[in-house]
């Protein structure tokens, strides 16, 4: 199962000074917007979401379509498709992606810990 490029998404308090602690760990923005509350700053492979007033917890994310620069694939598993392998599975979902719809999706699992695991389709 081929999930997409894996990020985790930070529930931040103050946005702008999560940005300035992690632009001092070498992160640079490479996406979002701050006054809507959200910015996507990387460091060479590594991806973290920053959301404030967005998210209740801190999440792992994958976008299944997407390498790990937020480039479109040539081909990958539709997340549709991977909701119906998970669910084959006996998976439980928190959020599920509408099967009968096409592109951009979403799905929400909980790990046994209580981690949320976003699988986010935006192609």
């Amino acid at each position: 199962m081929e999930l997409g490029a894996f990020s985790v998404s930070l529930n931040v308090t103050d946005i702008q000074a999560s940005k300035a602690f992690y632009e001092k760990l070498g992160f640079d923005v490479a996406g979002g917007d701050a006054e809507q509350g959200w910015l996507i700053i990387r460091n060479g492979a590594c991806t973290i979401g920053l959301f404030q007033d967005m998210l209740e917890k801190n999440t792992l994310t994958f976008n299944p379509g997407w390498d790990q620069q937020a480039s479109p694939l040539a081909s990958f598993q539709d997340i549709r498709d991977l909701q119906k392998a998970l669910k084959s599975d006996g998976v439980e979902f928190v959020s599920e992606a509408d099967e009968q719809s096409e592109g951009p999706a979403s799905f929400i699992l909980m790990d046994p810990d209580g981690n949320p695991v976003l699988i986010d389709q935006h192609v």
